[in-house]
């Protein structure tokens, strides 16, 4: 999906996977370092990139001392 910008703050997170059950972890350790990988997920107002706000659910991944990583739209939600 194309860039969005989170406005305000993401709510109902939920984990989807941690440890081996991240596929791309080798790709996420590579790139920002070696952290206990999770996957997240969670409701948030966006703004994308023709300027509209909606709410979606948003993913992206986060480890401690690391941080958020890489967050992509899933689905808007209206």
């Amino acid at each position: 999906m194309a860039q969005f910008e989170i406005v305000g703050e993401i709510r109902e997170v939920t984990t989807i996977a941690t440890g081996r059950g991240v596929h791309i972890r080798r790709y996420l350790e590579r790139t920002y370092g070696k952290g206990h990988w999770r996957k997240m997920k969670g409701k948030a107002t966006v703004r994308i990139a023709d300027g509209t706000i909606c709410e979606a659910e948003v993913h992206w991944f986060e480890a401690h001392g690391i941080g958020q990583k890489d967050f992509k739209i899933k689905r808007l939600i209206r």
